[in-house]
């Protein structure tokens, strides 16, 4: 009888060594994971990788990071199932589950966005006349896309997912209106390049946190009636899609210039 138990007594004994390799393992490749979803951002920002390398790390990290949270799934259903101390290696087991999910998740959730918004990153207030770069265009004839509108296709395309996305009617002047679009362009940490009250025109550039992408803005402000009418242009330098941040972008100027001059949000305007 002592004889037929040895095999289970054995087995048993082994689990939380098996537990303890498998937690080790996970946690490694999720933290591998981790650190190719993390560098490619400022590896890009510093130029020390080219945007198609760092989009290959981003994608690996995240199969990477996905692969440390199932080995870690793995640990953990091991390390219950067995005898002996379980909080250290389920520590390192739920920590390799985490930090595997979020390699995988924020990749994933950048896709799904990409996925959920037309694939332009021209992004304007007026599509039939739109505001137009005047002190940056030599920066943009350094970049893969063009200062030159894209034209009825693109206008289309903002139309039907972006029909928020209209003119500024405020009932100030465009003096003062001039003024408060220039404070808030600052305030949002936008670098500005020209400001031309006489023209009323604003060139500014705006940067991303993670990856460093320049997307360069143009604000346009015109007499309409007895009051101002503004335009604003918000364009990516690089990348066919913009995710939707160049949208995102006009949307957060649009309201803090409204607050700032009427203290209310902006109301939706008819086309």
């Amino acid at each position: 009888m002592g004889e037929n138990d040895t095999p289970q007594v054995r087995s048993a004994g082994n689990k939380p060594r098996v537990g303890h390799w498998l937690a080790g393992i996970g946690l490694g490749l999720a933290l591998l994971g981790g650190a190719l979803v993390l560098l490619p951002g400022p590896g890009y920002r510093w130029q020390l990788l080219e945007l198609s390398p760092a989009f290959t790390l981003l994608r690996w990290g995240a199969l990477i990071g996905l692969a440390g949270g199932f080995v870690s799934v793995l640990a953990l259903l091991v390390i219950f199932s067995g005898r002996g101390r379980r909080t250290p290696r389920a520590v390192f087991a739920s920590i390799g589950l985490l930090v595997g999910a979020v390699s995988f998740g924020v990749p994933w959730a950048l896709l799904q966005q990409a996925r959920s918004v037309p694939p332009i990153h021209d992004i304007t207030t007026d599509t039939a006349q739109p505001p137009a770069f005047h002190a940056l265009l030599s920066a943009r004839r350094k970049a893969p896309n063009p200062a030159v509108y894209g034209g009825p296709s693109v206008a289309r395309a903002q139309q039907q997912a972006y029909a928020d996305i209209q003119p500024l009617y405020l009932q100030v002047t465009p003096k003062q209106a001039f003024a408060a679009a220039l404070e808030v362009a600052k305030d949002m940490g936008w670098g500005i390049v020209a400001a031309a009250p006489p023209a009323g025109r604003i060139e500014a550039t705006a940067t991303t946190f993670w990856f460093g992408f320049k997307d360069d803005v143009v604000i346009r402000v015109r007499a309409a009636g007895p009051g101002a009418r503004v335009d604003i242009r918000s364009v990516s330098r690089v990348g066919v899609s913009d995710l939707g941040k160049n949208a995102e972008r006009i949307r957060r100027f649009r309201d803090r210039l409204t607050r700032a001059l009427t203290g209310e949000s902006p109301a939706p305007l008819a086309s």
